[in-house]
């Protein structure tokens, strides 16, 4: 079995490896880490990650407990460094190498983040973990991730949620939400659907990124979106 795509990011926000709620959920990451493996070692895909870290901090929450935004952000930043170690190990843990590349220089952690690096574990088959979102306040990890899958050469993004796609309202707030199986970019924008910022929507439109959204936690979902199949949300160029 080979996968659809050569190369990948996959896109995790920090509920994800939290099980909903606060810091790491132990069996979360266990199935996480799993469904990531399998689909590196089956499918021979070239994965880079950028994972969120809003089961740790949320800058917007400090913000409002009176603290800055650039302060904020940094500290949301540093959350994502810890989610980025805890899936290291877990995946290691599977037989996977791992490389950790952090926006900010923390050696004792990972490697700084270089593109050229970065391309060079992709080929040799490690995962790259890219921590600490792209290293300046005021950008979001999605954000972070189109950057990343543009400067890495993804053929597409792959935005791992709680929700099975793109809706044109929220579904858990209202029930006559409408799904959709395909949309573009510019649409988007234009209907300001909050599934990722503005920023990181122009970029991956752009760079001719196109983005799938799904739902990860169903097990096996992640290996058959990389097969091609019609799954969750595909976002066209």
């Amino acid at each position: 079995m080979k996968s659809k795509f050569k190369r990948v990011l996959l896109k995790l926000s920090g509920e994800i490896l939290g099980g909903g709620g606060f810091g790491i959920n132990a069996e979360s990451l266990e199935e996480l880490s799993h469904e990531i493996s399998r689909a590196v070692k089956e499918l021979k895909v070239q994965m880079g990650i950028v994972v969120g870290g809003g089961n740790i901090i949320r800058g917007k929450k400090l913000e409002k407990a009176g603290f800055d935004r650039v302060t904020a952000d940094y500290m949301g930043m540093l959350a994502t460094a810890i989610n980025a170690m805890a899936l290291q190990v877990a995946l290691e843990k599977r037989g996977l190498e791992v490389r950790i590349l952090s926006a900010i220089d923390i050696k004792e952690v990972g490697e700084s983040f270089v593109r050229r690096r970065a391309i060079h574990h992709l080929d040799s088959g490690r995962v790259v973990i890219f921590a600490c979102g792209t290293g300046n306040p005021m950008f979001t990890t999605d954000t972070a991730a189109a950057l990343r899958a543009s400067e890495i050469g993804a053929e597409v993004l792959l935005k791992g949620t709680k929700v099975d796609g793109v809706y044109d309202k929220d579904p858990q707030v209202y029930e006559d939400a409408k799904k959709f199986d395909y949309i573009d970019l510019k649409t988007m924008l234009e209907k300001e659907l909050e599934v990722m910022d503005q920023t990181a929507i122009t970029l991956c439109r752009e760079n001719h990124i196109p983005v799938i959204v799904f739902n990860i936690t169903v097990p096996g979902n992640l290996y058959r979106v990389l097969q091609g199949e019609k799954i969750g949300t595909f976002v066209e160029i």
